[in-house]
């Protein structure tokens, strides 16, 4: 029987393999790219809200295996949301990666529990976090955001 940490390695290689909602979004209402430099992630989020709603999420761009598979669970999470949810719930993600105390409880998560295995990899956070990132970001209007702007890996 398959243990729960080689369930979630397949969950992170399924979604870097076979992006979920990867390719542009003509006519998103919001946009923002993600830059992390010492791993040479660049994300681009774009979403397309509607009287507060979330009504389609996408992702491009190139990165490793973790900052690609984050972000496919992310649009996976987020689409269908309410603004204030997927804020909420971007907030608690990047929260549980970085083991803060009130980030999500992973247990309760469907597929985004694969993400908890990073907190052991601390150079690793900043690739899981950015696409939650510059989905913040764009929500709050901006248009782009660097891990360094984030401050230091957990």
């Amino acid at each position: 029987m398959a243990s729960l940490e080689d369930l979630y390695q397949e969950i992170i290689l399924d979604h870097n393999k076979h992006p979920r909602n990867f390719g542009p979004l003509p006519g998103a209402t919001h946009r923002a790219d993600g830059n992390n430099p010492l791993c040479g992630d660049e994300l681009k989020v774009s979403l397309c809200l509607s009287e507060g709603l979330v009504e389609k999420i996408q992702f491009q761009g190139q990165g490793c295996a973790i900052s690609k598979a984050s972000a496919s669970l992310m649009t996976e999470a987020i689409a269908g949301k309410t603004l204030e949810d997927a804020c909420y719930l971007a907030r608690s993600v990047i929260e549980g990666i970085t083991a803060c105390e009130e980030g999500l409880k992973f247990e309760e998560a469907g597929d985004l529990a694969a993400l908890s295995g990073v907190r052991k990899f601390p150079a690793r956070v900043k690739c899981a976090t950015l696409a939650w990132h510059a989905l913040l970001c764009a929500l709050d209007g901006g248009d782009r955001v660097s891990t360094e702007q984030i401050g230091p890996a957990a």
